[in-house]
């Protein structure tokens, strides 16, 4: 019966050992890039700590509910749609150059895009007029 240092010999060890402290040296390197893909992303706040008002926290939950998956609320980076953070910030809508305001959101939000669907059989008035307040602090 052969030794384990006659079946592998010194340098084929040390071979060995180096592919797999290189295996090792690239997981926790893949594993450091995903941790900070999103670095843009901030921390998800409460509603005290964002200084919300009943309607905008009631909007929020909304939000969370039905926009959230498909849109960023504190990020300019989109999932499946655009990032929202800012939208009501700037003079038009990124994407779409139709004006930044309630009526103009609000019809995006009820009736849909391309991609997005309509919510005008899903949410209230009330709830659209809660989402587009808490959008408002995005």
């Amino acid at each position: 019966m052969q030794s384990k240092a006659q079946v592998f010999p010194s340098s084929r060890r040390k071979r060995c050992l180096w592919r797999s402290a290189l295996a090792w040296g690239t997981l926790f390197s893949l594993w450091g890039s995903v941790a900070l893909c999103g670095c843009d992303v901030e921390r998800r706040k409460s509603d005290a700590e964002l200084g919300l008002t009943p309607q905008q926290s009631a909007g929020r939950k909304i939000y969370d509910n039905y926009c959230d998956r498909c849109h960023e609320p504190y990020s300019t980076r989109g999932k499946k749609g655009p990032g929202l953070k800012g939208v009501f910030q700037n003079k038009y809508l990124a994407i779409s150059g139709l004006p930044a305001n309630d009526e103009r959101v609000g019809d995006i939000i009820r009736l849909g895009r391309k991609e997005m669907p309509g919510y005008s059989q899903t949410l209230s008035q009330q709830d659209l007029d809660n989402l587009l307040a808490y959008m408002h602090t995005l």
